[in-house]
């Protein structure tokens, strides 16, 4: 079967390898039908490893680079091990695609995304959705609803991202939120502080494309190349916002998305980050604010189909080319890299 498999930096190849196979009881075989192209996806391209396993095998998957990618996606199930009764052959899901182990502290309190050998199925090994087919444990394919399409399948995983840091952020219904960055995953956390109900949600871009979309979204869109932004900000907001959430992994936004808040407000940091970024503890110490950050998500895919079945994280709104994974690389990671129009890229397999 086809698959894409990183290397090395720049370094992705489209090849064949051999189709998986279901080994376990408790295994599950997916015909990929769609899966999005990630942020996370194009680091490990311009600048990995970052999570991909280079050097040694990955202590969950057993494997290391050359790894298939892929890790937000949906398909059919074709095929289960004889252990399965959570889904069966025919059924559409999405796939969850966190590896954790089971038995460390956070696994053990349930918190699973925060496991000491964290991995992700098309960045850890173990197979991907940059392929035709691939092989999950069960407890990772989530049945989705008649309503969704295969399309949507796909956004559910980085929904669900954006979705998690709302919820773990101190937001409450009425409160204002500024979002810093407006590529898919803030876009998507726009749409989560909608569904829970912010007051005021602004939007901090300067691509004009991204500044459209989130203005399409509902928010007040301001542009850090035409003002001071925090202080533009807490200016719009009467004192700055509630919640701020940097979704850029730029060093120099750290300070403003803090800086945006109020006396006792809160940043979330969503982004994942390739360098340090330099912050003046005072702004936090002196307004009493506080700052976090989350990873990923855990026990949220069925309310993320919920809320798409309701209107929320369109996939429409937010793709804006589908591609063969054939020409991933050119089209994919490369137009992603040097075109900020784009906003989300489909890939099938087929």
């Amino acid at each position: 079967m086809k698959a894409a498999r990183w290397y090395g930096a720049r370094d992705i190849r489209v090849e064949n390898v051999k189709e998986p196979e279901v080994l376990g009881d408790k295994d599950v075989k997916i015909k990929v039908k769609w899966c999005g192209l990630c942020g996370s996806d194009l680091h490990e391209y311009l600048d990995g490893p970052i999570f991909i396993p280079a050097d040694s095998p990955h202590p969950l998957s057993g494997e290391k680079a050359p790894i298939v990618m892929g890790h937000e996606f949906a398909g059919e199930v074709v095929e289960t091990g004889a252990g399965v009764n959570r889904v069966q052959v025919g059924d559409r899901v999405a796939v969850e695609p966190i590896l954790s182990c089971g038995t460390c502290k956070a696994c053990l309190e349930n918190k699973y995304n925060l496991c000491e050998k964290l991995g992700f199925h098309g960045l850890a090994g173990g197979g991907g959705g940059f392929s035709e087919y691939t092989v999950v444990a069960e407890h990772m394919a989530h049945s989705m609803p008649a309503e969704l399409s295969y399309e949507q399948g796909a956004f559910v995983e980085p929904a669900a991202v954006a979705l998690h840091a709302v919820r773990q952020s101190t937001l409450r219904a009425g409160d204002k939120a500024a979002v810093f960055g407006t590529g898919p995953i803030g876009l998507l956390v726009i749409e989560a502080l909608k569904a829970a109900g912010a007051a005021a949600i602004y939007a901090v871009e300067v691509s004009e494309v991204r500044k459209q979309k989130a203005e399409n979204l509902g928010a007040v869109v301001v542009d850090p190349s035409e003002a001071d932004v925090a202080e533009k900000l807490r200016h719009l907001s009467g004192g700055g916002v509630d919640v701020a959430f940097e979704v850029t992994g730029v060093p120099k936004v750290l300070p403003q998305a803090i800086n945006s808040t109020s006396f006792e407000g809160e940043t979330v940091i969503v982004s994942i980050w390739e360098n340090e970024a330099a912050i003046q503890p005072n702004t936090i110490l002196l307004q009493e604010r506080t700052v976090t950050g989350i990873i990923a998500y855990r026990h949220i895919y069925p309310a993320v189909m919920d809320l798409m079945k309701q209107g929320y994280f369109q996939a429409e709104q937010f793709v804006t080319q589908k591609i063969p994974l054939d020409n991933v690389v050119t089209d994919g990671f490369e137009a992603l890299s040097k075109e900020k129009s784009q906003i989300k890229i489909l890939v099938s397999p087929e």
